[in-house]
């Protein structure tokens, strides 16, 4: 404990002793001027006229000498708080947490703040956090999950946001691509009866997602069987959201040889669902999800699923909030994100396919 404490009074008296670095201070081990050094730090406009090479010197500078921007000062200078809101329906979950994972790596590289709220859906809630944000003076706001109805008066940024309104740039991932990509995966396996699990309707991708998937079905002349389609309910955020909906499908007692789940959440639950049966995954029924959230490569089996770079998606909205609030970049209504799908060990060749190749 002695030894702790001894510890800590060292590091407090050298941060006591250390002189504080400022712009005055690199300036002068650089032999610039205060004015280049804060252009370059703060990337400001004026910093378009600083050589890319002295530029680079002075971020170098910074860097080895521990330089801390004094963030009061700088927001009375300027008039401003450097601060973007971002408005989710949910931290914790993996969806979520990924993209403001995003958010967080963009702003921090370029020495911005955020405050983060959660709704979980609650249309009040949502409608007073706005006004919450714009007390404490974010000059910007990216919603996760959300849907954006209003016109905002500040830069605006919607990741999985669908409704068109002026303002707002919605970062969306291709959903007929990613139906294509997984139906077309099972269509390859020789999958006929393919079950599906919709999404809640209160979140933002599912309308989206769900048309995409019935015209990428139509395309492969794949039937989307009412009696082979369940609706999530609920607003669980662990694999429990699909273990009732797994357990629902099975108990209609209707065949079928493939799922394709709303999201890896509510497919890794319909697993459970489906073992507890006695079906083998993927011998008897193979298993796709959507989103590639980090627990899929480690279900059992590993989740076959449609990626969405939800880290990057986080990124992009990021520095478009940016871009427009430094008057870097001009307003698009729309960002469209690639998905990608990873095959692994959740989906097999449909059993009847199995048994031909068998005999």
């Amino acid at each position: 404990m002695s030894q702790l404490k001894d510890e800590f009074m060292t590091s407090t008296h050298n941060r006591k002793s250390s002189p504080r670095v400022t712009l005055k201070t690199i300036a002068e081990r650089l032999g610039l001027t205060p004015g280049t050094v804060s252009a370059a730090l703060n990337n400001s406009a004026a910093a378009r006229s600083i050589p890319e090479h002295t530029k680079q010197r002075i971020l170098e500078a910074a860097r080895e000498m521990n330089y801390r921007p004094n963030f009061f000062a700088r927001t009375l200078r300027l008039k401003r708080t450097f601060t973007i809101g971002v408005i989710a329906e949910e931290i914790g979950d993996d969806y979520g947490s990924q993209v403001i994972s995003g958010i967080e790596q963009y702003l921090q590289q370029n020495n911005y703040f955020f405050f983060t709220v959660a709704h979980r859906h609650d249309p009040k809630l949502l409608a007073s956090y706005s006004q919450l944000l714009l007390s404490r003076g974010v000059e910007g706001f990216i919603t996760v999950d959300t849907s954006v109805t209003e016109a905002p008066s500040i830069p605006t940024a919607a990741v999985a946001g669908h409704q068109s309104v002026p303002g707002v740039t919605n970062i969306i991932l291709d959903h007929k691509k990613a139906a294509r990509l997984a139906l077309g995966h099972l269509k390859e396996l020789g999958h006929e009866r393919i079950a599906f699990l919709k999404g809640q309707p209160f979140s933002s991708d599912s309308a989206t997602r769900w048309a995409a998937i019935c015209e990428a079905a139509q395309e492969f002349g794949i039937q989307v069987r009412p009696e082979l389609t369940v609706q999530i309910e609920g607003t669980d955020s662990t694999p429990n959201l699909g273990y009732p909906v797994g357990k629902e499908l099975l108990a209609r007692k209707q065949p079928f040889t493939a799922l394709f789940a709303y999201n890896d959440i509510s497919a890794i639950g319909s697993i459970w669902a489906f073992k507890e049966a006695g079906l083998r995954i993927p011998e008897d029924v193979s298993i796709i999800g959507f989103d590639d959230i980090p627990g899929a490569a480690f279900a059992n089996p590993a989740l076959s699923t449609v990626r969405q770079p939800l880290i990057r998606m986080g990124q992009i909205a990021a520095q478009t909030v940016v871009d427009q609030i430094e008057g870097r970049g001009e307003y698009v209504s729309e960002i469209a994100i690639e998905p990608e799908f990873v095959p692994r060990d959740s989906s097999a060749a449909a059993p009847s396919r199995q048994l031909q190749s068998v005999n």
